[in-house]
């Protein structure tokens, strides 16, 4: 039996529009891999160095980024390094030197391999202190890190943004 043009077109129309469209996830892969290559490269830029909810840092509009070194950590009770604790603020002296932050400082240089370089310069450390503390406190930690060979003292700070503007600038060039 033959059949019309009318109903020829009108099978064809009704195959045609029984298949299933398929979803090319192909295009939809290769923007997700960009993607995740995008994050993975951007997100090493930042450096965060680990806080104790007992110390708040002094304000600054620094710009360089630290590196990561060994940290130590001074609030109103501890001083701690590299998160353990060494010794507590009440059993300091008046000596230039805190006799077991001394100790475990040279304990922990001595666990490195130092560089000719580093012999010269000293190791780094970064001293994390609350902006609490006294001054005194702060410098005997910076005279006993330097006597125990970490002369390269970095000083932890919180970065804000720089409120001068340009003019602040342009006058302390």
């Amino acid at each position: 039996m033959k059949q019309s043009l009318r109903a020829k077109r009108m099978a064809k129309h009704h195959r045609r529009n029984q298949n299933v469209p398929k979803l090319n996830l192909v295009s939809l892969m290769d923007i997700f891999t960009i993607l995740v290559f995008f994050l993975l490269v951007n997100s090493s830029d930042v450096e965060v160095l680990t806080n104790d909810k007992s110390i708040k840092l002094p304000a600054s509009i620094a710009d360089t980024v630290p590196e990561t070194t060994l940290v130590v950590m001074v609030n109103d009770q501890n001083i701690l390094v590299g998160g353990r604790p060494v010794t507590d603020i009440a059993s300091i002296g008046e000596d230039p030197e805190i006799a077991p932050l001394l100790e475990e400082l040279q304990y922990r240089a001595s666990r490195r391999n130092i560089t000719a370089e580093q012999q010269a310069n000293g190791l780094p450390i970064t001293i994390m202190g609350d902006k609490a503390i006294p001054y005194t406190l702060l410098k005997q930690v910076m005279n006993t890190c330097a006597q125990a060979g970490y002369r390269d003292i970095a000083l932890a700070v919180s970065q804000q943004a720089d409120k001068r503007g340009d003019n602040a600038t342009e006058a302390a060039q």
